[in-house]
């Protein structure tokens, strides 16, 4: 007697019970656990409170008519509720025009009223075999994506490196599991921290893999105690040394220098952090040159500026300043950095969760895209 966990589970749904019967009849005596629904709610009820390997089910649940709209538009809430689920459509055959418009929206195949028993059992053999396949494997890739996730999360910095005379904090929001932002603090020795932040062009897994080969690129050209434009020449060397990455990205680097208390920076085409001086005055770090990874013989500048007790340094991602809301308008630049300036006077991590809770006011709680920003406090 087979085992009661491997047997498979069909749902049948039709609203004529003796075609419910017999087809029931016909999937036990094949081995296979068959359930009945007469009624698009009996479907959406038996889909919520069981698992089933595959749904078997008539386009038409009302009375005199053959449109099958009420099926197709079940259907749909069915193939959005669970992509994975094979269906099969039974149709007669004045109908097979639905039934194509029922495959294109996802259904897997067709079956004729009235049918043969033995090609019925066989259509639903292969579609439940293929359907357990496709399970199993987005279950791996599921794994695997999870993995790849939290391999990129413990990429990035756990917390920031405490400076004597600076607090820095950051956030990472990535829109989707995966994002194209990075950024980093490292320590350097002799009272410096170096501070990066990346946008990465492109989205999901392609994106994640190229922001982890920044990140390494940008540490260890900063472990060989390099000066930010040395930094941005030598990654845009290996981005553009390598042709097959096809990318580019934006980059700001800079060196905070805690004994002479001056930042030197050099911005790779990134959004220019704010540095906001405590009388509420606004310097924009732009010096440096193009985005990495388009020429390889590319020359960086690089500017260094004085950094003063209650100054606010503000690094960020276009996740930030071009979040839309819902008529479609961008928070914009200029609302950020009167965002910062007003809460100038705000502890880093404070005013990380100032802008942050800013933005999201205005995008009704949603990022388009990965959002990153870091604030540092100059004490």
């Amino acid at each position: 007697m087979p085992d009661p966990a491997t047997v498979s589970r069909i749902l049948v749904a039709d609203d004529q019970p003796d075609v419910l019967d017999a087809i029931r009849l016909v999937l036990k005596a094949a081995g296979f656990h068959a359930d009945s629904a007469s009624s698009i709610e009996d479907v959406r009820e038996r889909l919520a409170a069981e698992r089933y390997d595959l749904l078997l089910m008539d386009l038409n649940y009302a009375r005199d008519t053959t449109s099958g709209r009420e099926g197709l538009e079940l259907l749909a809430e069915v193939i959005a509720r669970d992509p994975l689920l094979p269906v099969i459509v039974m149709t007669g055959w004045g109908t097979i025009e639905t039934a194509v418009d029922a495959m294109r929206r996802g259904a897997r195949t067709f079956v004729h009223k009235p049918w043969d028993n033995a090609e019925l059992v066989r259509i639903v053999r292969r579609e439940v075999d293929e359907g357990q396949v496709r399970r199993r494997a987005g279950a791996q890739a599921s794994r695997e994506r999870e993995d790849a996730r939290l391999i990129q999360r413990a990429l990035l910095p756990s917390a920031m490196p405490a400076v004597p005379g600076c607090e820095i904090a950051a956030r990472w929001e990535p829109a989707s599991d995966f994002g194209g932002d990075c950024y980093d603090a490292l320590r350097l020795g002799g009272g410096r921290v170096g501070v990066s932040i990346a946008d990465v062009c492109g989205k999901g897994l392609p994106a994640a893999f190229l922001m982890s080969n920044l990140q390494a690129s940008v540490r260890a050209f900063a472990a060989q105690q390099s000066s930010p434009r040395y930094v941005a020449a030598g990654i845009n060397r290996a981005l553009c040394g390598n042709p097959a990455l096809r990318t580019f990205a934006t980059f700001f680097y800079g060196v905070i220098d805690t004994t002479t208390r001056t930042l030197t920076f050099s911005n790779a085409g990134h959004n220019p952090p704010i540095l906001v001086r405590a009388d509420g005055q606004v310097e924009r770090l732009s010096t440096g040159g193009m985005v990495l990874g388009v020429m390889e013989s590319v020359a960086y500048e690089q500017r260094e500026t004085r950094l003063q007790s209650g100054d606010r340094l503000v690094l960020f991602t276009d996740g930030l300043n071009e979040a839309e809301n819902s008529a479609g308008a961008d928070f914009g630049d200029d609302q950020l950095v009167d965002t910062v300036v007003a809460h100038r006077a705000q502890p880093a991590a404070i005013l990380l969760e100032t802008v942050f809770n800013r933005v999201r006011e205005f995008t009704g709680g949603r990022f388009a895209d990965d959002a990153t920003l870091i604030a540092i406090a100059v004490k």
